[in-house]
């Protein structure tokens, strides 16, 4: 280490006035709370916001429904197309977790928020379409000129020319969103109903959960957003479908280990017991009892043996001798009720 001239040192003066004149800029506080105003797309956040949101939502990844909305995209691709006759582009922004009622309140208005039902799964999920797409639907489907940027009037609601289109375009994704399901699980997605004020479109409690899925939608130079949003109760029903790594996985089975385990219960030994009579006798006769002493049986020769596992009664039989042994030979097969209790057993 280099020795410091004194009168260096002496010039920085007290160590705590240089430390307390540093002064944080906005752009490091931003960086330090995780806030930045230019930031909407829905990317990760970092600082005191992270830690705020981590503790917020913090859900488990559902790997099979990403594979089930890149199929969406892919259907959604073909089918606006087909239904604009222009040049569309589907891609997916992100897919994410948030409460519903974060969701509603982050919603830019105008919307169109479309409700949609979810037969199969017994519940219902949220289409969102934002004005610039809806303006751009608009625009191509009454055959607007290319170039020209949509027409967007602030203040009035939605014409019912407009509704009707967006209408129609939403049946169309809800469609793919079937055929994205469908090699997972057969799933119908049917409208419900339109809604321009997101409190009337609240399908779950404002603190539930649920997973967002962003979609952008660009044709040339039109285009806009729709936002899907499904409640964890309404994919809880495939939710073991969905956390699948790929197609078919099979859960806690393994058919090696399944042929294993039957071999080896077939060769396994249980103690299978005869029994005579029973009786019912007091607690101080059985302690009262001593070596010698003798109990009769309300039992012949002639009468029927019960044949049990444990405590469980399997069949019926009558005792006999074979050589030097006593037997017991079985009379009947083992009863339907005795082999479910085993199984309920084990």
């Amino acid at each position: 280490m280099t020795d410091a001239p004194i009168d260096s040192l002496a010039g920085l003066g007290d160590p705590a006035d240089a430390l307390s004149e540093r002064v944080l800029n906005q752009d490091e506080i931003d960086s330090l709370l995780g806030f930045d105003l230019g930031d909407d797309d829905g990317s990760e956040k970092s600082g005191i916001r992270a830690i705020i949101n981590s503790a917020l939502v913090s859900y488990e990844r559902l790997p099979m429904l990403e594979i089930v909305f890149d199929r969406l995209v892919r259907l959604m691709t073909t089918s606006l197309r087909n239904f604009t006759s222009d040049n569309v582009e589907v891609s997916l922004d992100n897919i994410s977790s948030i409460r519903f009622g974060d969701y509603l309140n982050s919603i830019p208005l105008p919307a169109i928020l479309a409700v949609f039902r979810a037969e199969e799964l017994d519940n219902y999920g949220l289409l969102t379409v934002d004005s610039n797409l809806i303006y751009s639907i608009v625009d191509v489907l009454l055959g607007g000129r290319r170039g020209t940027a949509a027409l967007r009037i602030e203040g009035r609601p939605y014409t019912t020319i407009e509704r009707v289109l967006v209408q129609r375009m939403v049946e169309v994704v809800l469609n793919d969103a079937r055929q994205a399901f469908e090699p997972l699980t057969p799933v119908t997605f049917n409208l419900d109903r339109l809604e321009t004020n997101p409190r009337f479109a609240a399908i779950a409690r404002p603190a539930n959960a649920a997973i967002l899925i962003k979609l952008r939608i660009d044709m040339e130079d039109r285009g806009g957003r729709i936002e899907l949003l499904l409640p964890y109760a309404t994919l809880e029903p495939i939710r073991k479908m969905l956390l699948q790594q790929f197609m078919g996985e099979k859960f806690g089975r393994d058919n090696i280990w399944e042929g294993h385990l039957a071999t080896e219960i077939w060769t396994t030994e249980t103690e299978v017991r005869a029994v005579l009579d029973e009786q019912v006798m007091p607690l101080s006769s059985v302690l009262n009892l001593k070596v010698g002493d003798t109990m009769m049986l309300n039992a012949t020769p002639d009468s029927e043996v019960s044949i049990r596992a444990g405590s469980i009664p399997l069949t019926t039989g009558r005792m006999g001798r074979k050589g030097q042994h006593i037997a017991v030979r079985v009379e009947g097969p083992i009863s339907p009720e005795s082999a479910a209790r085993i199984k309920g057993a084990r």
